[in-house]
């Protein structure tokens, strides 16, 4: 059986010799993904989590990086199989009411995503170097659309690696300056509690690690690695070599998660101080490990807080370009309007925000009240026979997916009761 998509006749088609160089080579777009759940939201969380409850939920970062890998393989998988994003998808498989009603509440959210990654960054040039936030704001803007409008999508993807792993080598610096107590740790990571007041934390990690924006993003940018889609073989061996991608991927992301809860569970909740707010941590961290320690925190977070908004502005530009049938290129006006679109109306909100840490809250609840829709017509689309043929989610899997948007739609909601 051959397979044929005449709208993407713009993807060349590549036989692949599949060796381990092949593999290195495919390592990629998972990072990419992994950008958006080790973004400024997440580290409120995971600060919050560590300072308040030390060791005790690092089981809420495995579970949910567990069911994150799944559903990120999962909308992976639609890419990979139909040539379509999700976006692409929605728009040719739903009637037009409900695609269009999906698609702008999807672009509402990417607008929320963006705000909170362009705060995060504003932050922290506002903790280097003195930056009011709205001028930090700007500054982050203006640096994200130039690298953006300027360059390709494998020297965004260089840069993104390179961030990702400024941020890891640097939470690696900070852990080096504590004591962990690893068997708490280990306990931690494996065996779930809920210790009293920690459910609305428990759900904001969770929260913040399940993104609609990254669902939309994986889809799409997969198919920057597409070889030759007549070929079943090599279909089947791209699920695989994706699989693996994302999972590095996704283990990265818990590594880096985790190691925020480390790292405040062995300062500030050892030394019982709560930490409510970005600048907070890094002031604190100044008289517990010193002047370089608070300065590399800072600088993680910079980094954290561009390479996030230019993977939010990417899927921007895919949900908007989605919504006429046409893939991610910013060559064409589509794209480039989404991506200008998100990131400026996230800029212009934060001038009317007066308080950034409220601000980063508000986003999160924005986020999830999106995110049903996104996860339930992902679940929906990679289940029918009609979208997928015969690489549609087997009954077994159907169920797994099912039942993780149920738990994550819920806790979602609980998340957004409890902060209103």
């Amino acid at each position: 059986m051959t397979f044929s998509f005449p709208w993407k006749i713009d993807r060349p088609e590549y036989r692949p010799r599949f060796g381990a160089l092949e593999i290195l080579k495919y390592i990629g777009p998972g990072l990419l993904v992994t950008v958006g759940f080790i973004d400024p939201g997440n580290w409120a969380s995971n600060l919050a989590a560590g300072s308040d409850f030390g060791y005790a939920l690092l089981w809420i970062v495995t579970l949910s990086t567990v069911m994150l890998i799944l559903l990120q393989h999962n909308v992976a998988h639609l890419g990979i199989a139909t040539g379509l994003c999700l976006a692409e998808a929605a728009n040719r498989h739903l009637k037009a009411l409900y695609s269009k009603t999906i698609l702008l509440t999807a672009m509402a959210a990417s607008v929320s995503t963006s705000l909170a990654e362009i705060l995060g960054g504003a932050i922290a040039l506002n903790m280097l170097f003195h930056i009011p936030i709205l001028t930090g704001s700007i500054l982050v803007l203006i640096f994200t659309l130039i690298m953006l409008f300027s360059n390709t999508y494998r020297v965004i993807e260089k840069w993104i690696i390179a961030f990702v792993s400024i941020i890891g080598l640097s939470f690696l610096y900070e852990l080096s300056l504590v004591q962990i107590n690893w068997p708490q740790a280990f306990l931690g990571w494996v065996r779930p509690s809920f210790p009293k007041g920690s459910m609305v934390i428990i759900m904001s990690v969770l929260g913040a690690v399940v993104m609609p924006h990254n669902l939309y993003l994986h889809s799409e940018i997969i198919q920057s690695r597409q070889w030759n889609l007549q070929d079943e073989k090599v279909i089947r061996k791209q699920l695989d070599y994706e699989f693996l991608d994302t999972l590095f991927s996704m283990f990265v992301g818990w590594a880096i998660n985790s190691a925020m809860i480390l790292l405040a569970a062995a300062t500030f909740f050892k030394s019982g101080t709560p930490v409510q707010e970005l600048p907070q941590a890094k002031q604190l961290l100044e008289p517990l490990l010193g002047g370089q320690a608070s300065l590399v925190f800072a600088l993680a977070l910079l980094f954290a807080g561009v390479a996030s908004t230019i993977t939010s502005g990417m899927a921007a530009g895919t949900i908007f370009s989605g919504m006429v049938g046409e893939p991610y290129d910013l060559k064409d006006n589509h794209s480039r309007l989404g991506v200008t679109l998100s990131l400026v109306l996230a800029t212009g909100i934060i001038f009317f925000i007066s308080n950034p840490f409220q601000g980063l809250i508000l986003s999160q609840m924005i986020l999830s009240i999106q995110l049903p829709l996104t996860i339930f017509l992902q679940v929906y689309l990679t289940s029918s026979e009609k979208v997928m043929g015969k690489f549609r989610n087997p009954l077994a899997m159907r169920i797994l997916l099912y039942a993780i948007a149920g738990i994550v739609t819920a806790l979602n909601i609980m998340l957004y009761l409890s902060t209103i």
